[in-house]
């Protein structure tokens, strides 16, 4: 008992000092076996890096999640989740709209190719392809249905049309400024232009374009 104490109060100390160590680091410290390292780990309810081959140990209260649970430390990275696809379901569950491959990659800081094919039948998990990629939702139905119309309404704030297609506005709205964006819309699609209204706001706006938007019925 005495050494459990002694050890306790040595590997906790080492741990403060060096906020996050490797079971071998702390079994060199402490001069005992992996197997004891191991269940002092346990006993202190340590925290395991997602990444790194979850080699490396945090204290609960040494480390400083941010807004979504996630904490780097010198590139060693920890999620208030557990472990790395734990915490991948708990971000996809958390958010509005799903997450992209690249949306993934930013939050937990790593190559989406290096984890997400491995959860892509996780049952907590429904993957859709969106508009040529894919987006990770909850499998939760009444969840799912929603993350993805969120998904559908970011889509349709922020798609532009192609370059031939901008042209193509262009061109009609310079020989018709006062055509509203739907007017314009239909007028482009005699030409086998499918090109919605949001999308000829969404190209002006991010332009800045000072083209006269009165409506028309034309």
């Amino acid at each position: 008992m005495a050494q459990y104490r002694s050890d306790q109060s040595k590997g906790l100390k080492f741990l403060r000092i060096r906020k996050v160590v490797t079971l071998s680091e702390l079994a060199t410290h402490l001069d005992c076996s992996s197997r004891t390292v191991q269940r002092r780990l346990a006993d202190w309810q340590t925290i395991t890096s997602y990444n790194q081959n979850s080699s490396y140990y945090t204290l609960p209260d040494i480390a400083e999640f941010d807004a979504n649970g996630l904490w780097r430390y010198r590139g060693i990275f920890f999620s208030r989740f557990g472990n790395l696809s734990e915490t991948f379901v708990q971000l996809v569950g958390n958010s509005q709209a799903g997450l992209t491959a690249a949306e993934a990659g930013t939050l937990l800081g790593l190559r989406p190719s290096s984890f997400l094919w491995s959860l892509r039948k996780h049952p907590s998990l429904r993957r859709a392809k969106h508009q040529g990629f894919y987006v990770y939702y909850s499998s939760g139905a009444t969840l799912s249905k929603k993350q993805e119309a969120q998904r559908r309404l970011m889509r349709r704030k922020t798609r532009l049309p192609a370059a031939f297609e901008a042209i193509a506005i262009l061109v009609e709205k310079i020989k018709s400024p006062s055509l509203s964006n739907e007017a314009l819309s239909k007028r482009l699609k005699k030409q086998k232009l499918s090109i919605a209204p949001d999308m000829i706001e969404n190209l002006f706006v991010k332009h800045d374009l000072p083209l006269k938007k009165t409506p028309h019925s034309g």
